[in-house]
Formats: C-alpha cells, structure tokens, sequence
C-alpha cells in the first residue's frame, strides 16, 4: 500500500470492507477487490501494532533511575 493510512482509519474501512462481504450481493470482481483491499488494510494494522508493541519493549527495556 502506497498511501499513508493511520491505523484508526484503516482498521474502520477494514470494518466496512467486512461489513460488505458479509451482507453479499457483490458480484464476484467486487467481492475479489474488497477482499484484496482488505488484506492491505490488515497488513497496515498489523504493520501499526508491531511497530507500538516496538516502541513500548524499547521503552519497557530503558533502564529506569
């Protein structure tokens, strides 16, 4: 994915991506592009978690006075 997706953003058209596989009456090349889009906007949430828990290990890790 090319574009700069916050994860709140992505995660709720993700939300909206599943939202309209499950209600149906897509045609088979919507459904396969809504499916592909939502794998993008899973792999940005993911890509969001994995770099906070980063952050928070590196900050849990920091020697404390």
């Amino acid at each position: 994915m090319t574009e700069s997706v916050g994860y709140e953003q992505a995660r709720e058209e993700l939300a909206e991506v599943v939202r309209r596989l499950e209600a149906g009456g897509l045609s088979l090349e919507e459904s396969l592009a809504l499916w592909e889009r939502g794998e993008e906007l899973a792999d940005v949430c993911a890509q969001w978690l994995d770099g906070a828990r980063r952050r928070l290990d590196a900050a849990l890790a920091e020697p404390t006075e």
